[in-house]
C-alpha cells in the first residue's frame, strides 16, 4: 500500500489546523482553566470538522461543496454571534480553582463545540480543495487515496492539537490564579473580536 496520501493527508491536516486562530484561543483557555483533557477535546472537535470538508474536497463531491458555499452567509453569521457569544463567557468566567472533570457532558460539550464552529467556516472547503488540487489528488475518483487523504488529514490535525494541549498542560502548574483570570480576558476579548471580524466582513 502506498502511504505517500497518507503522510501528505497528515502535513495538510497539521498545516491547516497549526495557525492560531480562535479555536486554537479556546483550546490554550480551556487547557488551561479546565485542563488537558476539555482543551484536547475542543482540539479533536475541530479536527474532525476538517477531515469532514477534507473529504468533501478529496471525493470531489461538488455537489455538498456548492450547497456549503452557497450557504455561507448564514453559516459565517452564525459563526460570528457564536464567537462573541463564547467570547463573553470566557473573559467573565472565573478561573477554576481546579482541572475539571475528566469525563462526561463537559468533554461532549467541548466537542461538539468546537465541531460546530468549525462546520459554519465553509471557506475551509477552498483550503483543501486548493491545497489537494496544487497535488493533483482532489476529486480523481481514486477512493482509496482520497480514502487515505481524509484519514491524514484527521490525525494530523489531532496531531496538533495532542500537541498545543500537551505544552500548554505542562505549563499549567505554573500559572496562578490571577494571571487565569487575565487570560480568560484576553482570550475572551480576542475570541470575540474574531467573531465580530466575521460579522463585519458580512457588512462589506
Amino acid at each position: 500500500m502506498d502511504a505517500t496520501p497518507l503522510l501528505r493527508g497528515l502535513a495538510l491536516g497539521f498545516s491547516v489546523a497549526a495557525p492560531v486562530g480562535p479555536i486554537g484561543l479556546l483550546c490554550i483557555r480551556r487547557t488551561l482553566a479546565e485542563g488537558r483533557a476539555r482543551g484536547l477535546a475542543t482540539g479533536l472537535g475541530a479536527a474532525t470538522a476538517d477531515a469532514c470538508y477534507g473529504a468533501v474536497a478529496a471525493f470531489g463531491l461538488s455537489a455538498i461543496s456548492g450547497l456549503l458555499l452557497a450557504g455561507q452567509g448564514p453559516l459565517r453569521l452564525l459563526g460570528g454571534l457564536f464567537l462573541c457569544y463564547l467570547g463573553y463567557r470566557t473573559a467573565r468566567t472565573p478561573p477554576a480553582q481546579q482541572a475539571a472533570a475528566g469525563g462526561g457532558r463537559g468533554l461532549w460539550g467541548a466537542y461538539f463545540s468546537t465541531f460546530g464552529l468549525t462546520l459554519t467556516n465553509p471557506l475551509t472547503i477552498l483550503s483543501f480543495g486548493v491545497l489537494f488540487a496544487g497535488l493533483g489528488l482532489a476529486g480523481t475518483g481514486d477512493y482509496g487515496t482520497a480514502a487515505a487523504l481524509v484519514g491524514g488529514v484527521a490525525l494530523g490535525s489531532a496531531a496538533w492539537w495532542l500537541l498545543l494541549t500537551t505544552v500548554v498542560d505542562l505549563l499549567r502548574g505554573r500559572v496562578a490564579g490571577p494571571w487565569l483570570q487575565w487570560i480568560n480576558r484576553v482570550a475572551g476579548l480576542a475570541v470575540a473580536g474574531f467573531g465580530l471580524w466575521i460579522l463585519a466582513s458580512l457588512l462589506g
